[in-house]
């Protein structure tokens, strides 16, 4: 499996990119190439994207979820991908976002997309994307908050946190 990490610094709390980042639906609103995310429960989503002109379609199990700290995710079904997005706050007003890509280039399409570079690329992208997104706003979409061990919850979101 290959990897891939990036971080940016946005201008906004931790708490705030956190809670965007749970708005797993919202995603195809900067991240080029995600046509359609699917919340199917708390922690399963189903994915939809565009890559090098094919359409590739997988689910995905949310395995840990801390708030403002971490998501961590595994494929189930369909493209064979992983990762894990870490939160860390900066300063009362600004936050780190990092992203750990692991992917599996299956086609040969893929493979020459991978040797170009496109992946990181694409990352940097969306990070980018990212931070224009919530800085824009100043206030997530939605927030979901609960905590995920082992792709089970442990503790629901608390309504008045």
């Amino acid at each position: 499996m290959d990897t891939v990490t990036k971080s940016i610094d946005v201008n906004v709390p931790v708490r705030v990119a956190y809670d965007q980042w749970t708005q797993f639906e919202s995603f195809p609103q900067f991240m080029d190439g995600v046509k359609a995310v699917r919340q199917l429960s708390p922690t399963r989503l189903h994915w939809v994207v565009s890559v090098g002109g094919d359409t590739e379609e997988w689910d995905a199990t949310i395995t840990e979820e801390i708030p403002d700290k971490r998501i961590a995710w595994e494929a189930t079904q369909g493209h064979d991908n992983s990762g894990v997005v870490t939160f860390h706050r900066l300063s009362d007003d600004s936050s780190r976002v990092t992203v750990q890509l692991g992917y599996d280039t299956e086609s040969f399409t893929q493979k020459v997309g991978d040797v170009l570079g496109f992946v990181s690329r694409q990352l940097e992208q969306d990070l980018e994307n990212f931070k224009q997104f919530i800085e824009q706003r100043g206030a997530p979409t939605g927030a979901w908050r609960g905590t995920i061990e082992h792709g089970q919850i442990v503790e629901q979101p608390n309504p008045m946190a």
